[in-house]
């Protein structure tokens, strides 16, 4: 079995952060639909303002909403309006591997309510060490 990106949300936008809520990340529920990410799956979240990088679990928030909030302990890890990407893996059998496409959703830049721009299944090769999207 190896380990394979699942689903990504790429350049999400952090719109809340609440320390006292139990622990989690509040994801849109279309959201987590649109990224086949599932509501207690445990996800990446990789802090483009900061660099941090740790795991929590997604519940749902409400449909259409755009809410990423980040809850409980991983409240230290972000501030509002934040860029963060929220990555969901997988474990397949190697065979398996060339018949795999991740689900990635992008948004819409310079739009705090996460829009969804793009929903792609593959990332682009990147070359001369800049990628564009």
């Amino acid at each position: 079995m190896i380990k394979i990106l699942k689903s990504k949300l790429h350049r999400a936008t952090i719109t809340n952060t609440h320390l006292d809520y139990e622990g989690s990340c509040a994801i849109d529920s279309n959201l987590l639909n649109s990224a086949n990410i599932y509501e207690y799956e445990m996800i990446h979240i990789y802090n483009l303002n900061n660099g941090e990088r740790f795991t929590t679990y997604a519940i749902k928030a409400e449909k259409n909403s755009g809410i990423i909030t980040l809850n409980g302990a991983a409240a230290f890890k972000g501030n509002k309006n934040d860029l963060v990407i929220i990555c969901s893996y997988i474990d397949i059998p190697q065979k398996e591997i060339k018949n795999h496409s991740p689900k990635l959703i992008y948004f819409k830049q310079n739009a705090n309510n996460n829009q969804i721009d793009q929903i792609k299944s593959s990332i682009p090769t990147q070359k001369n060490n800049v990628i564009s999207i």
